[in-house]
């Protein structure tokens, strides 16, 4: 049962979150729409050295495709940096404790998880990687993963606004959020996480003596700096392969709180920063309130009363009641850091974290769970103007055939790239050569493996038991679909709302009202019940009532 004290913390918390994201959004919307600012004379230095080297046009004007395949390329070549740093790991410096380069589909899937913003870990980091890899191939792609996803939130925004030219041009969105955004918020992030105890160093691991008289390795690293990116990023790959379940990556209360606001702080920001880019606040509303009653939902489902389990891998700093908060904080922004065992949790506490990332704008992933929330706008317009005998109309632009397609498009990719895996793993004996069962909690943990996946989320059951050639390939695909697929059709709608023609009828439906809210709200969960219930009935669906039937038994 939610306790008073624990439902004030939450109370308290989102407060903070939504009174500091609403600020923050006024900053974001300077920072992409260019306007002069006092920190120009400080950033504008360094950007335009970056321009001139790269040969970047910073006032040219990129169409959808170009936006696109921009992100894309860079995003591969920056794989590709990785990748080698990573097969070459042993011959590089910063390597004190000498670990040995990775396999290559060990390699090939760390660096496709991190560029896609998913930072599933089949290794756990302290045993497997150097100091320079952790921090010019893992924290390097989580700052360029999550400037990629930003970046492309706020092109798609572009499209909606009046008179607009283009969708702007990528690599100044891509420097300008790591110069003026991410750098400084993690600078700042870092400094209070090692005041708070998180380790930041160079100085290797080191052994010391316990009073049973045994040792022990003290594994220190650069610890903070990969943390605030981790979560101001919504990556959520740790130092550790515990996640922020180890100690010291997330070492009492007051920083596991600090850790959920990184998380929440730049995803809520976005829901604003979308009204005040188009000029109309008020479509703020449906986006905030959508996304934020769908996290009340997750909550519920979380902490129906009774249900918050303390099992094996909940971390007793934290409890069972934090530890099922972070779990649905983390899925619903697709983090997917974790603070405890997933194993030890309760079947509605799994059931909600899918949820989170199915819906994946609750509010997601820092631009594209904004991305996705326009979508399902868009859905709703579509369906309430063939219920009403209206026109789909959004923002007084008309939705078209080719939009619906689009959106549809988007959404039904992943339950495509999620089943798929799923059953060819059992199919093949990829999941009985890992220890899993057939049974629906076996199940369970397969298919979370390829959601998680397909959402760019990362957090997952199996960690480094899951690197095998099959899991590492996979899930890699999965990945790599589950992140350009939706972006190149959601960039595609955006650029062809340029130019449109806008109307100003009252035959409009009002999107920035409370009515909308709700339809939007039954709209999206109507849509992912539909599409995804039949995997969660045979997953966590049926472990919970089988806990049932079994403790009555």
């Amino acid at each position: 049962m939610l306790q008073p004290i624990q439902a004030l913390d939450l109370v308290l918390l989102f407060a903070v979150v939504l009174v500091s994201s609403y600020f923050l959004a006024s900053y974001i919307v300077r920072i992409y729409t260019r306007k002069p600012s006092w920190l120009d004379s400080f950033f504008s230095p360094i950007e335009n050295i970056i321009y001139r080297v790269s040969g970047v046009d910073q006032d040219r004007t990129m169409g959808w495709k170009e936006y696109f395949l921009s992100a894309l390329l860079l995003n591969i070549v920056q794989m590709l940096i990785a990748f080698i740093i990573l097969v070459f790991q042993s011959r590089l410096p910063l390597n004190p404790q000498h670990f040995s380069a990775l396999s290559w589909d060990l390699a090939f899937n760390t660096v496709v998880s991190f560029a896609t913003n998913t930072n599933l870990q089949h290794y756990a980091g302290e045993k497997t990687l150097s100091y320079f890899s952790q921090m010019t191939a893992i924290q390097f792609l989580q700052f360029t993963s999550a400037a990629t996803g930003i970046s492309c939130g706020v092109a798609m925004v572009r499209g909606f606004v009046t008179n607009s030219k283009g969708l702007g041009n990528f690599y100044v969105d891509f420097v300008r959020s790591l110069t003026r955004l991410y750098f400084p918020l993690c600078f700042v992030a870092s400094i209070i996480l090692v005041y708070l105890g998180v380790p930041q160093t160079l100085g290797g691991y080191s052994t010391v003596r316990t009073v049973e008289g045994a040792t022990q390795s003290v594994l220190v690293g650069p610890v903070a700096s990969l943390v605030s990116i981790m979560q101001l990023g919504t990556n959520g790959g740790g130092y550790y392969g515990a996640n922020s379940a180890y100690p010291f990556q997330n070492p009492t209360p007051i920083t596991n709180l600090a850790e959920i606001f990184l998380m929440l702080l730049i995803p809520t920001a976005l829901t604003f920063v979308f009204g005040q880019m188009i000029g109309k606040r008020r479509e703020s509303i449906p986006v905030v309130a959508g996304a934020y009653s769908l996290f009340a939902i997750d909550l519920i489902i979380a902490f129906i009363p009774n249900q918050v389990q303390v099992g094996p891998g909940i971390e007793t700093r934290f409890g069972g009641f934090m530890s099922t908060f972070w779990t649905v904080v983390t899925t619903s922004v697709t983090t997917g850091s974790v603070n405890s065992n997933l194993s030890g949790m309760h079947p509605l506490a799994i059931l909600s974290a899918f949820m989170g990332m199915m819906v994946q704008s609750i509010p997601g992933g820092k631009g594209v769970g904004l991305m996705y929330m326009i979508m399902y706008i868009i859905i709703t317009i579509f369906i309430v103007g063939l219920m009403s005998g209206r026109t789909p109309e959004y923002l007084g632009m008309k939705i078209t055939a080719r939009d619906v397609k689009l959106v549809m498009l988007a959404f039904l990719i992943h339950p495509l790239i999620i089943i798929v895996p799923t059953v060819v793993a059992f199919a093949s004996g990829a999941a009985s050569a890992i220890g899993v069962s057939s049974s629906s909690i076996g199940y369970t943990q397969i298919l979370y493996e390829f959601v998680s996946s397909a959402a760019n989320n990362g957090s997952d059951f199996f960690g480094a038991s899951a690197n095998t050639l099959f899991f590492n390939v996979s899930t890699a695909l999965v990945m790599f679909v589950g992140r350009y697929g939706p972006l190149a059709c959601l960039l595609a709608i955006s650029g062809s709302m340029i130019g449109r023609k806008r109307t100003s009828g009252s035959s409009s439906i009002r999107t920035d009202s409370l009515p909308f809210c709700v339809v939007l709200v039954a709209s999206i969960l109507l849509l992912v019940v539909l599409t995804f219930f039949p995997f969660l009935a045979l997953g966590p669906i049926l472990s919970y009532y089988q806990g049932h039937v079994n403790s009555f038994a």
